[in-house]
């Protein structure tokens, strides 16, 4: 398939709630459930698990790839699921602003006080993404 050929708007973009952190917590607490026994197991038998490794294409403070199409005008700003496969069992979220640079935050709170959904987190997010 062509790369001009592709649909401009992709329905990946996902806005951050609080069912994606229930999703993440949840994958973290089943792969700390995983028992050591398996993961020597699979040692002692030369079998390794692949790594994933960050995409290149999806570090901070790069442009959003054309690739992943045009952001929904009411999601630019806003928190998003993490695009990359990396992050799934990470507490982060990203923002794309409207220059399409990717930013990206721990949902844990800050300063002890400020969870990811708090509005005067939301409102510094804000701030910050949009010079």
């Amino acid at each position: 398939m062509d790369w001009w050929s592709w649909p401009l708007e992709t329905n990946s973009f996902r806005p951050f709630t609080p069912e994606s952190l229930a999703a993440i917590e949840q994958r973290i607490a089943e792969k700390k459930k995983q028992p050591d026994k398996e993961k020597e197991k699979n040692k002692d038998q030369g079998v390794e698990k692949e790594q994933l490794t960050p995409q290149l294409d999806l570090k901070i403070c790069k442009k959003l790839p054309s690739l992943y199409g045009d952001i929904p005008a009411e999601l630019i700003g806003e928190p998003l699921e993490d695009l990359d496969p990396y992050y799934s069992d990470h507490k982060t979220f990203m923002v794309i602003n409207k220059r399409r640079t990717i930013f990206r935050f721990t949902a844990t709170p800050a300063l002890c006080i400020f969870g990811p959904f708090n509005p005067v987190r939301k409102a510094a997010i804000k701030t910050l993404t949009n010079s």
